[in-house]
């Protein structure tokens, strides 16, 4: 993969995300975990170029972002939607699910992503705090998404590094 500037990006971000969906990525004591992801964004705040990723408190991968101050977001090819699909209902609690996937990780500078990425995206974290019920404005989504009160915890990461097949 070779590195690319966020300008030069020619990908729509809402198909990116909502559709073409994306692995949240971090290591913690060694170990590598990831999880898919079809929430979140791509912007400029506090004069950086920034994603906003949302993660169930429940979820594994939310304990590995939360100890890394760095992770990716890797952007994979629609041939592998098959493992997109595993790695969104299997946690990593129960198995080795990079391994039994047999998807491969690379690291760029530390920090684990996808080498079947068609893009990867290496972010350090800026800011995290989770989304409360009475932030809500439009109520009808705390009934239509968090029926168990389980809100996700928003993370603003800045974007460090586009990498690009």
């Amino acid at each position: 993969m070779q590195e690319i500037t966020c300008e030069a990006l020619k990908e729509n971000a809402f198909t990116m995300i909502g559709k073409d969906w994306l692995l949240l990525t971090a290591k913690k004591d060694g170990k590598v975990n990831t999880m898919t992801a079809s929430w979140g964004g791509i912007g400029v705040m506090w004069g950086k170029q920034v994603a906003f990723l949302f993660i169930r408190p429940q979820r594994y991968t939310k304990e590995f972002v939360d100890a890394a101050e760095e992770l990716s977001i890797s952007v994979l090819p629609e041939k592998y939607r098959k493992e997109l699909n595993y790695f969104g209902t299997v946690s990593g609690r129960d198995e080795d699910k990079i391994a039994k996937s047999g998807l491969k990780t690379a690291e760029c500078e530390g920090v684990p992503y996808f080498e079947d990425a068609r893009l990867a995206f290496i972010c350090k974290k800026l800011y995290a705090q989770p989304l409360e019920a009475d932030c809500f404005i439009e109520k009808d989504n705390i009934d239509k998404w968090y029926p168990n009160s389980d809100y996700h915890t928003m993370y603003v990461v800045e974007i460090e590094k586009v990498l690009s097949e």
